[in-house]
């Protein structure tokens, strides 16, 4: 067994490599310098010279397999890109809806890859299987305007489709055996809906099935706080459920049959819920569970874990940038190598009872998970949830209650749907409990670090250290690892407080990077007030990119939220935001009853926030300086509608006019006294009818920041950049420097 995973191994090394580091022209010199490497290795007459030829051939394979992938899938879909022509489409799921319509990944006929196809809201009437044919404009998927995207390639979409004619639909193949796992999933989803209610059914659908569309904002975010949204993802505690049930029912010593039984199971579910890396894993490591006694094998779990990678790489090497994939993994080969190590370490030798060894177990699985999926937690997420240990402990064993008593529920519904909703009242309760429990854990002050204190990475260096150091003094009593985990502790908060240090001056300005969109966090003082919070780009998390910063900065509750205007790009954070921390006041323009303004208003009264209209020109002492709201002065749509936002510490002051134009800026700059400004945030995003002439000729700013990401709209726009540079401003883009910090300080 070990012998394949030394090749499994390698294989999967190499598509790594070929991912992230060898450049395309160079992946056959690389493939053929490896395998005469290895095949030199053969005079090696020892079980290392078998190694390492296993090793070389698995590399070289990898990379040669890795640059075919390319030559044969992702290139002549790429060729496509920028073209308009008819296309013949199979869905391959049900479509979903969006702001314009529908989408949902395809097959395009005559091509090896998959794509993405963006078209009306007809399409939510199909079954997968069907057809479309329609001309669309292709767009590359692994690169959209300025940003690189795996999202999309890490599944297998190497194009996007965009409507252009007017589409036709066929039965095409809707009813083979192939899309039945898809219909099951509709119909459970459908079942879920009519049994249970509210968060409980977006609970029940996510942990059975996998999408997590219907759960709210506020359940989202306080699983996610609480590092227990990954009891969401399919993975392989669901498919043990299922293996174990397949067990009971074919009896424990009739294994063929066992294994004949729950493996189509296992594929079917797979299917299901979405052919997810997490559950791809979980049903390779079982089939090889269950496949190494009938061939008098023992199982071997780095093998397995190994192997079912092997396959994912094989199916698309992409799927290696695939964040879910990573993440499963680590925390998997974190459970098979540290678990059970840590397990004896913290029994001492000693069987202990029921509740030391339930412990014992929950607390070594979790922290062996953390101990690799840290780092990747931290660089995707820039959070390190410290309350894990405990949010596992308390809430995994309901979650096995809720997949199995939640799963007899929804298949009694389809024979009784009367009874099953008398049933439904226990993994309903269990559900509650678990989102309860999260919301409760994620309201404990500092139940995470955050990345954006700029010190937690190299704490987080410092602890790996720490503890190999220990692991590797052998001879040393255990009371080492005590000793160790008391050090990483005190430096944590020491960590923590230092982050929370840094921001000293009168004013402290953050122009954060949620890409397209704007969102300026301002602290003075232990004050905090909050600027817009949103973003045009999907890929980015404006709420959750601001509330680190805050916490990070030692704030647990947000003073004030200030919107300069309604505009998706500056408001779609709002909800997910709330949800995440406690707002004092809302200060807004004026609000409608309809539209983005009603749904803010009544969004905050849910809350228990305090909504204030600013009307007139307000001032407000925000710890060592002043806020100045300035009421709209344009007219017409919301960008010239909107609030100006100064901020003034001393003699130094800051300006934030929203998307005001040109007009919107000489017409602000006629009603008001505003003084000369060492801080401007370009209006609209470096749009070329803002930022304008008269408006640094009278504020003269000394810096300027644009808060951008990729956009269709050409911003920042050359005009723009031109004139700030005229000016003699320094140029700050979040695009580019990411999140911009500037300290500005009183002066007297």
């Amino acid at each position: 067994m070990r012998v394949l995973a030394a090749f499994t191994g390698s294989f999967a090394l190499g598509i790594f490599l070929a991912q992230y580091l060898v450049p395309a022209e160079w992946l056959l010199p690389c493939g053929a310098a490896t395998f005469v490497l290895a095949v030199g290795r053969l005079f090696l007459r020892n079980d290392w010279g078998r190694r390492v030829l296993l090793v070389g051939v698995g590399l070289s394979l990898a990379f040669g397999y890795d640059w075919l992938y390319l030559r044969q899938v992702q290139r002549p879909m790429e060729a496509l890109a920028g073209t308009d022509r008819e296309m013949v489409m199979t869905l391959c799921d049900y479509a979903v809806p969006t702001n314009y319509g529908a989408k949902a990944t395809v097959r395009l006929e005559g091509l090896p890859g998959k794509a993405v196809y963006y078209g009306t809201a007809d399409l939510l009437e199909l079954e997968p299987g069907q057809t479309v044919t329609d001309l669309v404009h292709l767009q590359s998927a692994s690169r959209i305007r300025d940003d690189d995207v795996t999202s999309f390639t890490s599944k297998g979409v190497f194009l996007l489709a965009y409507r252009r004619g007017e589409a036709s639909y066929g039965p095409g193949t809707s009813g083979s055996p192939r899309w039945w796992p898809a219909r099951m999933g509709r119909a459970m989803r459908e079942k879920i809906s009519a049994i249970f209610q509210g968060d409980t059914a977006g609970f029940l659908t996510a942990i059975l099935t996998g999408n997590k569309s219907g759960l709210s904002e506020e359940g989202a975010a306080a699983l996610s706080e609480a590092g227990l949204y990954h009891i969401l993802a399919v993975s392989g505690m669901h498919c043990g459920f299922l293996l174990a049930l397949v067990t009971f029912l074919t009896g424990r010593h009739r294994r063929r049959l066992t294994a004949l039984c729950a493996l189509p199971l296992l594929v079917f579910y797979a299917a299901l819920t979405g052919g997810s890396p997490s559950v791809l894993r979980a049903c390779v490591m079982l089939a090889f569970l269950l496949a190494a006694p009938l061939f008098r094998r023992d199982s071997d779990g780095p093998t397995a874990l190994l192997a079912a990678l092997f396959l994912i790489l094989l199916a698309n090497p992409f799927a290696a940038a695939s964040i879910s994939l990573q993440l499963s993994f680590a925390a998997m080969a974190g459970i098979l190598f540290l678990t059970p190590r840590l397990y004896r370490l913290l029994l001492h030798g000693g069987k202990g009872n029921r509740f030391t060894r339930f412990v014992a177990a929950g607390f070594s699985a979790t922290m062996g998970a953390l101990v690799f999926t840290v780092p990747l937690s931290g660089w995707y997420f820039g959070t390190l949830t410290l309350i894990s240990p405990l949010s596992n402990l308390l809430c995994l064993w309901a979650a096995s209650g809720v997949f199995l008593l939640g799963l007899l529920t929804v298949l009694m519904g389809f024979v009784c749907l009367p009874l099953a909703k008398l049933i439904a009242a226990v993994p309903a309760l269990l559900a509650r409990y678990i989102l309860f429990a999260a919301g409760l854990l994620a309201k404990i002050p500092y139940h995470a670090a955050y990345f954006a204190n700029p010190y937690l990475k190299y704490w987080l260096v410092f602890v790996y250290l720490l503890f190999l150091t220990a692991w590797l003094r052998r001879k040393t009593p255990r009371r080492k690892y005590v000793l160790a985990a008391v050090l990483a502790c005190l430096t944590l908060a020491l960590t923590i407080k230092l982050g929370e240090w840094r921001y000293h001056a009168d004013l402290d300005v953050k122009v954060l990077d949620v890409g397209q969109g704007q969102c300026v966090l301002l602290a003075s003082g232990g004050d905090f007030t909050l600027v817009d919070c949103g973003s045009g780009n999907s890929w980015y998390g404006p709420s959750e990119t601001a509330s680190q910063h805050l916490r990070a900065m030692g704030c647990w509750k947000l003073d004030r939220l200030v919107l300069t205007h309604y505009d998706s790009d500056h408001v779609n954070g709002v909800r997910s935001l709330l949800a995440r921390m406690d707002v004092g006041t809302l200060l807004v323009p004026e609000l409608t009853e309809v539209g983005p303004g009603g749904e803010i208003w009544e969004l905050a009264q849910s809350h228990g926030v305090t909504v204030k209209v600013v009307e007139n020109k307000t001032d407000l002492s925000t710890g060592r300086a002043l806020l100045t709201l300035l009421p709209p002065v344009g007219e017409g749509e919301d960008n010239e509608s909107g609030l100006s936002v100064l901020v003034s510490a001393g003699e130094e002051d800051i300006l934030i006019t929203g998307d005001m134009d040109a007009a919107t800026e000489r017409r602000l700059l006629e009603i008001y006294d505003l003084p000369d400004i060492e801080v401007l945030v370009a209006g609209h995003h470096g749009s070329k009818y803002s930022t304008s002439n008269d408006l640094l000729d009278a504020l003269t700013p000394e810096t300027a920041c644009i808060s951008v990401g990729s956009n269709s709209y050409g911003h920042p726009a050359d005009e723009t950049m031109r004139r700030l540079v005229e000016h003699g401003c320094a140029i700050y883009r979040t695009d580019m420097q990411g999140s911009i910090h500037l300290s500005l300080n009183r002066g007297d």
